[in-house]
């Protein structure tokens, strides 16, 4: 390490004295782009949450303060009985039971479906594997649009049309599910299933015990993000669920704001942080396997 010295004479002594090397200067600079660093994430994090945080608290202002000119981010008095009127003057319960119960159907669904799919295609050799494979991955990028209709008739004339099978029928399957399990299933030693496969062990037991208990990280990531979707989807409970009974809570809340309150934009923002909370409470949970299961599905393949 190159360092600068000086020579100092005190009492007849020669005292050597180390100035700051080049590398403390380097530390210094590093130090300084991390603080940057840090700087600019917490901008990001304040610009990415203000949104929410204004949500928040319009849902306890009365309905003039919400749109007010200067913006009042935190009312002066908060209205609490904004969520006790949205309970009470609409059908919150039977839409977050709706929701509820279509998130939870789905994303078993899907993460059973788009597991033992992903095992085949990462374990099995079989003819046109690969081909199979990379068509079924490759209609992620047919947007639903353009298939919207036919599909619509085909759930019409089976009679599901209008009720809440048509919303699991459309998503129970999922192309991204099979390619997020199967990237993950690449990084687990092949040499576990021979060794099972040895032991008497069938295919479907391997999966069962083998693969799914050391997956739970992409079982994670897969599961948050398709409760996540199934919650926040609106344009399919709006083609197929026609009766007011079976709407979920994004169908509720726009009919709440269009028909029975007339914009009344307060008791809207409190539907909405309403159905934040459960988003909320299984990625605080889920967080940790989440952040795993993406980082470690793109190891291989």
């Amino acid at each position: 390490m190159m360092t600068e010295t000086q020579v100092l004479v005190t009492g007849g002594t020669l005292r050597k004295l180390t100035a700051p090397a080049p590398a403390g200067r380097a530390r210094s600079r590093l130090t300084i782009g991390r603080t940057l660093g840090y700087i600019a994430l917490i901008i990001a994090a304040v610009g990415l949450l203000a949104p929410f945080f204004w949500m928040v608290m319009s849902s306890l202002k009365n309905a003039n303060e919400v749109f007010s000119v200067p913006v009042v981010w935190v009312p002066e008095t908060f209205v609490w009985q904004n969520y006790i009127d949205i309970w009470t003057k609409s059908n919150m319960l039977v839409w977050i039971r709706n929701t509820l119960f279509l998130a939870v159907s789905v994303t078993f669904l899907q993460v059973l479906t788009g597991s033992f799919a992903a095992y085949g295609f990462a374990r099995m050799k079989f003819a046109g594997r690969d081909i199979l494979f990379l068509a079924y991955i490759g209609t992620i990028a047919v947007p639903w649009q353009s298939y919207m209709i036919p599909q619509f008739i085909l759930l019409s004339n089976l009679k599901v049309s209008n009720t809440l099978w048509s919303i699991i029928l459309l998503q129970a399957f999922g192309a991204f599910g099979v390619f997020l399990m199967k990237q993950y299933y690449e990084t687990i030693p092949e040499e576990l299933s021979e060794a099972a496969r040895l032991d008497g062990l069938s295919e479907y037991a391997i999966w069962r015990r083998i693969m799914l208990p050391l997956s739970v990280p992409a079982i994670a990531s897969l599961t948050l993000l398709t409760f996540v979707n199934t919650w926040n989807d609106y344009l399919g409970p709006l083609i197929y669920l026609r009766n007011p009974d079976l709407w979920t809570i994004q169908l509720g809340l726009k009919s709440f704001v269009s028909n029975l309150f007339d914009t009344n934009y307060a008791l809207l923002f409190a539907g909405l942080t309403i159905s934040v909370v459960p988003i909320a409470i299984i990625f605080l949970l889920g967080q940790k396997y989440f952040v795993e299961g993406i980082a470690t599905s793109g190891l291989k393949g």
